[in-house]
C-alpha cells in the first residue's frame, strides 16, 4: 500500500479541502493524462487499484507516471467501540486532490489504447475525471 516513509505528525486534522479553487495543472511527462474534475480525498487503495488497472491493460508498451501521492492519514475506531477515548488508530492514507489536478500520465502509447486504460482506471476512482491530451 502507498504511504509516506516519514511524517512530521502521526495524525492529522480531518477537515476536507474547502475552497473550490481549481488547480491549473499541465501534462509534463507523457502525452495523455487523467484529470480530476472535483475536490476529493482519494484513498491509497483506490489509487493503487487504478494504477494496477492501467499497468494491466498497457502491459509493457508505454510508460506511466503517477502524479499524486497519499500522504494524509485518516483514522478510525475499531468496530463495537464506545464513544470517546480519544482519536482512533491510523486506518490508511489519502491523497488530497483538487479539481484540475493531473492524476496519471501515459506516454509512448497511441491515444485509443491510452483512453481505454484510463477508462478502466476511472472505474476504480471515487472522483469524477476526464482524459486530456497534450
Amino acid at each position: 500500500m502507498l504511504q509516506p516513509k516519514l511524517v512530521k505528525y502521526r495524525k492529522s486534522f480531518t477537515n476536507a479541502p474547502k475552497n473550490n479553487r481549481a488547480v491549473t495543472d499541465k501534462i509534463i511527462f507523457g502525452s495523455i493524462a487523467l484529470m480530476a474534475l472535483e475536490n476529493s480525498l482519494i484513498p491509497a487503495t483506490q489509487l493503487e487499484a487504478a494504477r494496477k488497472a492501467i499497468v494491466n491493460y498497457v502491459k509493457r508498451k508505454g510508460k506511466i507516471w503517477m502524479r499524486v501521492f497519499p500522504d494524509r492519514p485518516h483514522t478510525r475506531h475499531p468496530a463495537e467501540t464506545r464513544m470517546g477515548s480519544g482519536k482512533g488508530a491510523i486506518d490508511g492514507y489519502d491523497a488530497v486532490v483538487r479539481k484540475g489536478r493531473i492524476l496519471f500520465e501515459l506516454g509512448g502509447l497511441d491515444e485509443k489504447d491510452a483512453r481505454e486504460a484510463f477508462r478502466r482506471a476511472s472505474n476504480k476512482l471515487s472522483v469524477k475525471n476526464k482524459v486530456v491530451v497534450k
